[in-house]
């Protein structure tokens, strides 16, 4: 259980120490609702099982898909041998299509030096077509955001990797430090926006941006975390809406304690933020944190998650809906997942497919739990879809991705090649 161990360690080392949480909503929640099995049969397929060598290590983040259906992703270990603790600083790689299979090529190889390490979240394109991404450790200390490219020459061979360039390198200070599992944004001018879940000038993380000019880029911090009611340590990224404005998520804090979503309102030439909703918190409760970000539904709902660490009481963490009226938001439904002891729910952000459906991964923290592919349809019944063992890939922290057939991608973040825990991950593929 090795690699079980130090997976956890690396990755929820402050969700671990995190308070539960109760959603104290006055709606209609099902405390024990357990995912009914899929009426269509889903087929699982492994892809691809990562050996720990140089094709990576422990895939945390989720995947991100081109134009033509080629997947691309992150390892937060493996690589380079006796890199950091000996398990490898971690890798970038591209999944592409050959037939009915696929062709796994690793396009970048972290060194834990200036470049930065561990990257915990997913790659994502650019306006310029090359892929962007952050480290969470590494640089000068507290990660980095980097650009890769291909190059610009034709490859010979079938190993061609990519090219490198850290935009910013992270100090822990009042700058922020160690971005988590939050994906990038690119707004139309080319600016980038992310957050930090350190740093900051009361050390509880910020929002940033990055500024291109002239080849280089300008790091702003657009808003420090108190810990008040704004809440503290984003973990995820933020989102905008039409009129540039971003939301987000705190894992913990504000006003109940148990963690925030939060806007930030272009105001003059800064930023104003403003609580849009407190998670409220309780000793023996059955829900906390919105660890994983938010997406938009076409009216302008968010719909976003919390994990838990029920101790056997209620659902191992929901989905939930948040809905705008007059100046206030309120939460119209919860959705919540299968119930285990000692379970986390998603940490990563869902994905809507156009019928208005929501899908996400579910772990429990649990051993020998096996971890799920949820969707939540319009009358909020969680749908089961997953098939994860050890042996084939558990523990799928990241988000899930929807192709235009409707076939369903993510990571295990261990398992695979038989190998039950010990394994270091798969890719998989849930076809209808």
């Amino acid at each position: 259980m090795q690699n079980k161990k130090q997976f956890q360690n690396l990755l929820f080392h402050t969700i671990s120490r995190a308070a539960t949480a109760a959603l104290a909503m006055a709606i209609v929640f099902a405390l024990t609702v357990v995912l009914t099995q899929a009426a269509q049969a889903q087929t699982f397929k492994v892809i691809y099982a990562f050996t720990g060598g140089a094709d990576g290590a422990w895939p945390y983040a989720g995947l991100t898909m081109d134009r033509v259906g080629n997947l691309y992703g992150t390892t937060q270990n493996g690589g380079k041998v006796g890199c950091g603790s000996g398990s490898g600083c971690g890798t970038v790689f591209k999944l592409s299509h050959k037939g009915s299979g696929w062709v796994f090529t690793p396009l970048y190889t972290f060194q834990a030096g200036s470049d930065g390490a561990v990257p915990t979240a997913r790659v994502i394109f650019g306006p310029d077509g090359n892929l962007y991404g952050t480290t969470s450790v590494g640089g000068a200390g507290y990660g980095t955001v980097f650009k890769l490219q291909p190059s610009p020459v034709a490859c010979k061979t079938a190993l061609c990797p990519w090219t490198e360039t850290v935009l910013y390198r992270f100090t822990g200070g009042s700058d922020g430090g160690s971005p988590q599992n939050g994906d990038l944004l690119f707004d139309q001018s080319g600016i980038i926006y992310g957050t930090t879940q350190l740093g900051g000038s009361y050390g509880l993380g910020v929002v940033f941006s990055l500024t291109p000019s002239k080849g280089a880029w300008t790091e702003s911090v657009l808003y420090d975390f108190t810990g008040g009611n704004d809440g503290q340590h984003p973990f995820s990224g933020v989102i905008s809406d039409n009129f540039g404005n971003l939301y987000g998520t705190a894992s913990y804090g504000g006003s109940g304690g148990g963690g925030t979503v939060y806007e930030l309102l272009r105001s003059g030439s800064g930023w104003q933020e403003k609580t849009l909703y407190s998670f409220p918190t309780q000793e023996s409760g059955y829900a906390y944190g919105p660890v994983g970000g938010l997406i938009f539904d076409r009216s302008g709902n968010l719909y976003g998650t919390t994990v838990t660490n029920s101790f056997g009481e209620g659902p191992s963490g929901t989905v939930y809906e948040l809905t705008p009226s007059n100046g206030n938001w309120t939460i119209t439904h919860v959705a919540g997942l299968i119930e285990q002891r000692d379970g986390e729910g998603p940490v990563a952000s869902l994905v809507m497919d156009a019928a208005g459906n929501l899908y996400g991964a579910y772990t429990p923290s649990a051993l020998y739990e096996p971890g799920a592919v949820f969707k939540v349809p319009s009358d909020w019944y969680p749908i089961y879809l997953g098939g994860f063992s050890a042996d084939n890939g558990d523990m799928p922290y990241g988000s899930v991705i929807l192709d235009a057939s409707g076939n369903i991608y993510g990571t295990a973040s261990v398992g695979g090649l038989g190998q039950g825990y010990e394994g270091f991950g798969t890719v998989w593929e849930i076809t209808p």
